[in-house]
């Protein structure tokens, strides 16, 4: 990179059911959260935030919404009061994209400190299922033919036909049509898929911050209550509310701060970009695209990465991510998720937070909430489920769906820097 950005201090909230958190509250411990992380004792530095969130329309707010969110800290004197802050929405890839733009803020010379932030509340205790409809959004809803035709096309091939229901969501049955399939071309199993969600709820358990704190095996995963064949609720990321937050800054901001907190930093050494498509169901996804381009730019190759977070919506995503990011050859997911490689102790630990399945999906905050986990990891403060002697760090997110695939998605690569 011509300007090395680095994540000076990082945060997240505890995820979950939190009907008496407003989002001006999750934003709040959020921002002062990273700001304490980061050694900082206040933000009057900060040049702009990048501010994710998704939803936040279903509780009334449908513009200016990081605006809205910052009122009371700006009032507070605790953000700057003419510090730009940008709103960003890219589906469930949210967070990963406000990292991205405030990361290439400080790349391109515009700042030497700015702060990525994303906050979701998914719960409503008033009507639990209300919200459900609005996931749609993140699908094409100017001309929803095309997709009903390409699923239900897929559906005959796979012979698993095509439904739609008031009690699941298109997203859930997109993920059962490709882990149908996969299983149909490659012979990857039910069970390989429950190998990688018992681990996630057993990783959970050792996160303070997860949703879903409890052990599972696989056993219990595979006899929970079906969704979508073959996907049962275990293997699925439950509804929550949480926020997460990065502070980012460049080398020269960092070289000026004391040596504790020097000692601290994680650089980003790669971050690749990439956009979704109606592909074929044998071509990589765009997540091959995106970990190709940030693989490039950090100069490594996937066998280097010593921990990963992938965006595990369900727990086959963990199977298909693992070859989207080259961890193992194409078909070879399965196998190499239900051989435990990566559990703790594993050739590559995946989702030690917990993953989705666990930690929790409050939307606009996953991909900030993984960026935490994984500079947890690189300094070794991550306790019970620390990688021993992590160095490189690898997450993928994606959001929105196209198809058979996101619609945009990021893949960020970190490194211990001593």
């Amino acid at each position: 990179m011509s300007n090395d950005v680095y994540v000076l201090g990082v945060y997240t909230t505890a995820f979950g059911k939190r009907p008496e958190a407003s989002f001006k509250d999750l934003t709040r411990e959020a921002y002062l959260g990273a700001l304490a992380d980061a050694g900082l004792e206040s933000g009057r530095e900060i040049a702009a935030a990048w501010f994710g969130n998704c939803l936040m329309h279903y509780w009334g707010q449908a513009l200016t919404r990081g605006n809205v969110a910052f009122i009371p800290l700006v009032r507070e004197g605790l953000f700057p009061d003419r510090a730009p802050i940008v709103n960003v929405e890219g589906g469930c890839a949210t967070g990963s994209l406000a990292l991205a733009g405030a990361a290439k803020e400080i790349r391109a010379g515009d700042a030497d400190l700015t702060l990525a932030l994303g906050v979701e509340k998914l719960f409503d205790p008033k009507d639990p299922r209300a919200i459900f409809p609005h996931f749609a959004g993140g699908m094409d809803l100017l001309d929803p033919e095309e997709w009903v035709s390409e699923y239900k096309g897929v559906g005959e091939r796979i012979g698993v036909p095509f439904e739609q229901g008031p009690d699941r969501t298109v997203a859930m049955d997109t993920y059962a049509m490709q882990a149908s399939y996969h299983m149909a071309k490659y012979g990857s199993t039910p069970e390989q898929i429950a190998v990688g969600a018992a681990k996630n709820h057993c990783n959970g358990a050792l996160n303070e911050k997860a949703q879903y704190r409890f052990e599972m095996t696989p056993e219990q995963v595979l006899a929970d209550r079906l969704v979508s064949r073959p996907l049962t609720r275990a293997m699925c990321a439950p509804m929550g509310d949480g926020a997460a937050a990065a502070i980012l800054c460049s080398r020269r901001f960092l070289d000026s701060q004391p040596a504790a907190v020097r000692d601290r930093a994680i650089r980003i050494r790669g971050l690749g970009l990439s956009g979704g498509k109606y592909r074929g169901l044998d071509e990589p996804s765009l997540t091959r695209a995106a970990a190709d381009k940030a693989y490039a730019q950090a100069g490594i190759g996937p066998r280097e990465i010593d921990v990963a977070e992938v965006h595990d919506a369900t727990s086959f995503c963990e199977l298909y991510q693992s070859e989207m990011m080259r961890f193992c050859g194409e078909g070879e997911g399965g196998d190499f998720v239900g051989s435990g490689a990566t559990k703790l102790g594993g050739s590559l630990p995946i989702n030690t937070s917990g993953g989705l399945v666990s930690k929790g999906h409050p939307i606009g905050a996953t991909g900030l909430s993984m960026c935490y986990e994984l500079a947890t990891q690189l300094r070794g403060e991550a306790g019970a489920r620390q990688v021993p002697d992590a160095t490189l760090a690898l997450q993928e997110n994606g959001g929105g769906i196209i198809g058979l695939e996101e619609s945009v998605a990021a893949v960020t690569i970190y490194e211990r820097v001593r």
